[in-house]
């Protein structure tokens, strides 16, 4: 669910790319190319329905959506202005913004949470964070899993990193290795946190590691010059967010394997309808009152891209952290969208 990719996949085209031409105004140009990646949520379903599309036409606009492979792919496209409106993931957008690219996070598509989470192997002696001393764990290096592997030990479990061994592996490597019995645990996302979660003992989430510290997350950014050049698109872009984010809160018990909500999901991005609700349940979606709150947008958000952007400096992917990322994000809409 979360990759490197997803999470931002760190290219130097992004570093060419920053200053370059935008999209135009509305006035000139109607569509707007909307990209996204394979994130299950109420984003996709109101995709799939056309509720998107519906509120964009009143506004005056069209919307051409494009789908992305990766994140690394859509930081290059919001980058060069192919694409002014897009999905990333919270360490994507730290690096993004921090080489230079003028975009803003307007809405928060998902707190991971759940989504993310650290499995012990049975047999392993881990039956808790203070057994993980001495052990080996696996985790993808310069992802949201290794960030959060990374501020659980330091803020959240005060372990010192330096007595654990923290193995860098891709996903399918850590599937392999667990089922060698290479390895004692692994931070992960699914769906190789799903067969891990068969046999193994989750002992963390970054549910729990980002209540006590800092939560990453999904986003969807805009250009700031087409967003300051096109309110009425953004206005009812975000409004209709917040009404499908309303529903899916409110009605999340009705969105079963068999529902027309994750039947739209599938037909948008793949997947089965039993594995998209199990992922479903793993994400937490806030609505348009949590999205404007301190929490999220009015504070909590730029701390996370802080946290993320100093995380990436230390790892060397970027060449520094930037002091202040409020500029970075605008809380207005949703603050609209939740009166």
């Amino acid at each position: 669910m979360t990759s490197m990719d997803r999470a931002g996949t760190f290219l130097a085209a992004i570093a060419l790319a920053a200053g370059l031409g935008l999209a135009g105004p509305a006035g000139a140009e109607t569509t707007v190319v909307v990209g996204y990646q394979q994130i299950v949520g109420p984003f996709i379903a109101a995709i799939a329905d056309g509720r998107l599309d519906a509120a964009a036409e009143k506004a005056g606009y069209k919307i051409d959506w494009r789908q992305f492979s990766s994140g690394g792919d859509i930081s290059t496209a919001l980058a060069s202005g192919n694409v002014p409106v897009g999905v990333l993931g919270s360490t994507g957008i730290a690096a993004a913004t921090t080489r230079g690219v003028e975009f803003e996070l307007f809405w928060i598509l998902d707190n991971i949470g759940k989504a993310e989470a650290l499995v012990a192997r049975k047999g392993s002696g881990i039956e808790s964070t203070a057994d993980l001393t001495g052990k080996d764990v696996a985790v993808p290096f310069v992802s949201t899993s290794h960030f959060h592997l990374l501020v659980g030990m330091d803020q959240v479990w005060k372990i010192d990193p330096r007595g654990v061994n923290i193995l860098n592996m891709k996903p399918p490597q850590i599937l392999a290795a667990w089922q060698r019995g290479d390895i004692d645990a692994a931070y992960v996302w699914p769906p190789v946190l799903t067969e891990l979660m068969k046999e193994g003992k989750v002992i963390a989430d970054s549910e729990v590691i980002g209540a006590a510290s800092v939560p990453i997350f999904d986003g969807l950014v805009a250009d700031k010059d087409f967003a300051a050049r096109n309110p009425a698109f953004m206005e009812a872009f975000t409004s209709t967010l917040a009404e499908a984010y309303a529903d899916y809160n409110a009605n999340k018990a009705a969105w079963t394997a068999d529902s027309p909500q994750v039947a739209g999901i599938v037909k948008m991005i793949g997947g089965d309808p039993a594995g998209t609700v199990e992922a479903l349940n793993m994400l937490t979606f806030p609505d348009a009152a949590e999205q404007a709150s301190e929490r999220w947008l009015t504070g909590g958000a730029e701390r996370a891209l802080g946290e993320s952007a100093r995380f990436l400096a230390e790892q060397k992917q970027i060449d520094r952290s930037l002091d202040d990322y409020a500029p970075f994000v605008n809380a207005s809409y949703a603050s609209a969208a939740a009166q």
